[in-house]
């Protein structure tokens, strides 16, 4: 039960991650996520890094209480929302992004239609008219342009 707890949770994250980057970061939080689109920030880290330790947050509590209640099924909320944090992290900082360059040749059609789905967000560099808000689930029309027979 636990680990389907886990599992229905990072799942989960996908549609709070698409409402949260949709209504949040480009909303009242676009002063954070601003210097995302146009890396306005010089060096290794933007003020969007921040929304590592925001949803963190609520993570670590969750686990915490959990822990104390005799690693409640809370706990494991929080720990399906911190697989979904550490996916995040390498698709898209790593990944994506290329902060660390790894697979930045790969071929894997899933993993081409991701990146081209972000960088779709990333051609808009203001808060409006974005497209893309997910992050491991993208519009249809992504993935057929790498899943096409030659």
């Amino acid at each position: 039960m636990n680990i389907f707890i886990v599992l229905a949770t990072f799942f989960l994250m996908e549609g709070a991650t698409w409402l949260i980057h949709k209504y949040v970061m480009h909303g009242f939080l676009w002063l954070l996520h601003k210097d995302h689109h146009d890396h306005s920030t010089e060096g290794h880290l933007e003020k969007n890094d921040y929304f590592f330790i925001i949803f963190a947050i609520p993570a670590i509590t969750l686990m915490y209480i959990g822990s104390q209640q005799g690693f409640s099924y809370i706990f494991y909320i929080g720990l399906g929302i911190t697989c979904y944090g550490l996916a995040y992290f390498f698709v898209h900082d790593i990944f994506i992004h290329q902060r660390i360059s790894f697979l930045s040749n790969t071929k894997n059609p899933y993993l081409l239609a991701i990146r081209r789905a972000h960088k779709q967000h990333h051609k808009h560099l203001g808060r409006e008219q974005g497209e893309c808000f997910g992050f491991l689930w993208v519009p249809v029309k992504y993935f057929k342009m790498y899943f096409k027979k030659n």
